[in-house]
């Protein structure tokens, strides 16, 4: 049983679920988690991801108010279908709600990008992390970083690298990203002219203060700026009277959330990207994008010992400077595996199952 919820799920679940389907049967449940069709049903359309079998309709609330509905509602699930491993996906309420239902019910869980750390456990996604990640059984690690990370807490579970899943679904799709999207003449852009901005962390939404320091961050940004809005990030601003800003400010360029195939072409083609997303900060790597992190820590380390990606908060001043940083010299080290991480996931769920 593969358990999904949102964006980066989906696109992680486009790398394993169609290599996991040539040797095992595979029931795919999407918590709805992330319910809006801009952040969910598209990915499923581009991707190619297997449509879900079982939708939960979890819808929004608090940390607590959605983990509890999803986990309601998989306890019942589980119990009936008993599958031989619960799959779940990085560090959100869906992947907690997950891996507690399928431990307390006795079911092998697999935690695909086990072991990141920021080492801040103010934010919801770390402690997420930590508990899935002492209650899984079989721990498939992105980078060299999450298997240390794991052995200094001396997690029980079954220790692999693997390679990231995400960066498999990168690499395939970059190519028709810049064939098909039209993205770069939607938005009135030119390649290297621009910078893509993402913000949607609860840490830098949520919060009033950081809120308003957030737009002056983006509005000190000098040139064209794309700015896809989360819904969340949307309403926030809304309820703060701060949207009206962004939308007069100079070279700002708002739109709903994009697809997957636009936004690697907008990532692909910016001067920089500017994001408080672990995964954009992933994504900008690999597309060699210099990426400026409005978070003052990251799970994503080697990006950043890498050269291509620093960390400012809400830095106005740090993050011009940032974004004005010369591009890395040299070539760009491989961090991510590839393009195979997939496989290896694939055969060490097969390798699991089959011994139990």
């Amino acid at each position: 049983m593969t358990i999904i919820g949102n964006r980066p799920q989906f696109v992680k679940a486009a790398a394993v679920s169609r290599q996991l389907r040539r040797s095992a049967q595979e029931l795919i449940v999407h918590t709805g988690q992330h319910y809006d069709d801009e952040l969910s049903g598209v990915f499923f359309d581009e991707l190619g991801v297997p449509a879900p079998d079982r939708e939960l309709g979890a819808g929004s609330g608090t940390n607590t108010e959605q983990t509890a509905r999803i986990l309601a509602a998989l306890e019942p699930m589980l119990r009936e279908l008993r599958p031989d491993m619960a799959l779940v996906y990085g560090d959100t309420n869906s992947t907690l709600a997950g891996t507690l239902a399928a431990a307390q019910a006795g079911i092998a869980v697999g935690h695909v990008e086990a072991g990141m750390r920021s080492f801040d456990r103010s934010m919801p996604e770390e402690l997420n992390r930590v508990l899935c990640d002492h209650a899984s059984d079989l721990l498939l690690c992105s980078t060299q970083t999450a298997m240390e990370n794991l052995e200094a807490e001396r997690a029980a579970g079954e220790r692999h690298l693997v390679g990231d899943v995400m960066a498999d679904v990168l690499l395939a799709f970059r190519g028709p990203a810049r064939e098909r999207s039209t993205a770069l003449t939607d938005h009135g852009v030119d390649p290297g002219e621009f910078v893509l901005a993402t913000a949607h962390r609860a840490g830098n939404v949520d919060d009033p203060q950081r809120l308003s320091r957030l737009v002056e961050l983006l509005e000190a940004v000098p040139g064209a700026v794309v700015f896809p809005l989360h819904p969340r990030t949307r309403a926030r601003l809304e309820e703060a009277g701060l949207l009206g800003r962004l939308q007069v400010a100079d070279g700002m360029r708002l739109s709903a959330p994009l697809g997957y195939l636009d936004f690697i072409r907008l990532a692909g083609a910016a001067r920089a990207v500017l994001t408080d997303s672990g995964g954009v900060q992933k994504e900008a790597y690999l597309l060699e994008v210099p990426c400026v992190t409005m978070r003052p820590n990251t799970e994503w380390v080697e990006t950043v010992e890498a050269g291509w990606n620093v960390l400012v908060d809400l830095d106005s001043e740090a993050a011009l400077a940032a974004l004005e940083r010369p591009r890395p010299p040299g070539p760009r080290p491989d961090l991510y595996g590839g393009g195979h991480a997939a496989e290896r996931v694939c055969d060490l769920v097969a390798a699991y199952t089959e011994r139990r």
